[in-house]
């Protein structure tokens, strides 16, 4: 069913009103950053004060929520580092649908417990060495469960573009460019839907930029054997899908990726500025902002999507100087 499905603008819209039934918006945040032509004013939008601390709940919902009722009484699984799995787990518990979760053993504790605690059972496999996504379909070959991709599903880029039209809502009018944390682009390409006249910039972690490599290329890429480490848990899927790369081609500007030491002072510029905790997959497009690898303007809407940081790893950064 989700393979026939194209998503389009008018889905997107539908998601945001039903969305908005269930959740206030986010806040839209005023903010002043730093560039080498002086002071930009800009906002950002704190999709890290969701229910379950990042944007995925939207996705989740409009996923869940437009379920057959067979196919709700089958179940669902998902795959997911944390965010996802705790947005497809929120919305599960609600409609009353049992959730299968497959994530990383090295998933940061926080992620795993909120997972279990909203009534999700967790199934774990190693990263590296096991194919998560082999784990996922024989637990759907099992039981006839309903997969729910954290990216590649149309639904659930529709119920991620939502945000974008909370944004314009919120601005009054469409923003000149979303900068936007991306691991495999549902978020991207659903702001790329939800505002067809704004710029789109897909910020992944370096060494994990397979969304920003497919658009250079054209094709899907494969991250490669040796892709350096990332504290940027949330954003490491081994591939975008095409579906992402189709809405997403022309649209998108060339990939930027950061390092971990400037997503760490991104951090602590939130705490700082914001007095706002957001993990490091969340703050990615901020860093990229703060590093000036990405063009500011009044306008521009930077997504900080997930607030699930590891208490103690947040809690070093934040005391660390840089």
């Amino acid at each position: 069913m989700s393979e026939a499905r194209i998503p389009s603008q008018a889905g997107v819209i539908a998601a945001a009103h039903s969305i908005a039934a269930i959740l206030p918006p986010t806040p839209l945040l005023p903010v002043e950053i730093d560039t080498a032509d002086g002071p930009v004013r800009c906002r950002v939008k704190a999709e890290n004060l969701q229910p379950v601390g990042a944007f995925k709940i939207r996705g989740g919902w409009w996923r869940l929520s437009n379920l057959s009722e067979a196919d709700r009484a089958a179940g669902v699984v998902a795959v997911s580092s944390g965010n996802h799995a705790q947005g497809v787990a929120w919305t599960a518990r609600r409609l009353g649908v049992a959730a299968t979760i497959v994530m990383p053993r090295d998933a940061p504790e926080v992620k795993l417990a909120n997972t279990r605690a909203l009534g999700a059972e967790v199934v774990l496999y190693d990263r590296p060495g096991e194919d998560r996504d082999a784990v996922a379909a024989k637990l759907i070959e099992a039981s006839g469960a309903s997969l729910v991709h954290a990216f590649g599903d149309p639904w659930v880029i529709e119920g991620q573009g939502s945000a974008g039209i909370e944004a314009a809502d919120q601005l009054g009018s469409q923003p000149s460019r979303f900068i936007a944390c991306c691991g495999g682009g549902g978020l991207a390409a659903g702001l790329s839907l939800a505002c067809p006249d704004a710029a789109i910039h897909a910020v992944e972690p370096a060494g994990w930029d397979m969304v920003g490599q497919a658009l250079e290329t054209g094709s899907i890429v494969q991250v490669a054997d040796d892709a350096p480490s990332t504290i940027c848990d949330a954003l490491q899927p081994t591939a975008t899908k095409q579906i992402n790369l189709d809405i997403l081609a022309g649209r998108a500007e060339p990939g930027v990726t950061v390092t971990d030491d400037e997503v760490r002072h991104a951090q602590r510029w939130a705490f700082a500025k914001l007095r706002m905790v957001v993990e490091p997959g969340g703050v990615a497009a901020l860093a990229a902002a703060l590093a000036g690898k990405v063009p500011l303007d009044e306008s521009t809407v930077i997504m900080l999507t997930g607030g699930n940081a590891d208490p103690v790893r947040f809690a070093e950064t934040i005391a660390a100087s840089g």
